[in-house]
């Protein structure tokens, strides 16, 4: 495979010079490879999972038996991406980044999705993901607002692909 500079020499979209050990909440946004809807539909403005969007929800949540020092607060899986908070709490001692967490859960859920869809090392995951330090309360409330709506809001979402190129969000 030839090396592709532009591949393989991303600029990051984390905060320049921010430090992700630091205790705080963080809105999360993971999309699918290829924005594929791989975990269910929207009917009637709820989220209906398949087996791989239960895997997916599955191990968000357990995101915090293996790691002491976060909670998980407010979460969904959507058709083809995860919204999700995580509150960093501080420990002492070893403690995971939020990209360590994110990576690991990109890892071992890929692994349980494509086993159970019978692929191995097909991606489940775009490469990256999406982050928003939480600054204060009034912010707080705003994402889980949002979070909790997404399902509703399923048909203005720009990342849901079975929107007419004509919206005005694409």
């Amino acid at each position: 495979m030839k090396y592709d500079l532009d591949f393989n020499h991303r600029q990051s979209i984390r905060l320049n010079g921010y430090d992700y050990l630091t205790s705080g909440a963080y809105f999360i946004t993971i999309c699918t490879h290829d924005r594929e809807c791989l975990f269910g539909d929207i009917v009637n403005e709820t989220m209906g999972f398949n087996t791989v969007g239960d895997i997916a929800r599955s191990h968000w949540q357990q995101l915090s038996q293996h790691h002491s020092n976060i909670i998980i607060d407010e979460s969904v899986v959507m058709p083809n991406h995860l919204h999700g908070m995580i509150i960093l709490e501080s420990s002492m001692g070893s403690k995971k980044s939020i990209s360590e967490i994110i990576r690991g859960f990109k890892t071992f859920s890929a692994k349980a999705i494509n086993k159970e869809r019978g692929l191995r090392g097909v991606p489940v995951w775009q490469r990256n993901y999406y982050d928003r330090i939480i600054r204060d309360e009034l912010e707080l409330d705003r994402v889980r607002q949002y979070i909790i709506n997404n399902p509703r809001n399923w048909d203005a979402d720009k990342n849901n692909q079975t929107q007419s190129s004509t919206h005005p969000d694409l």
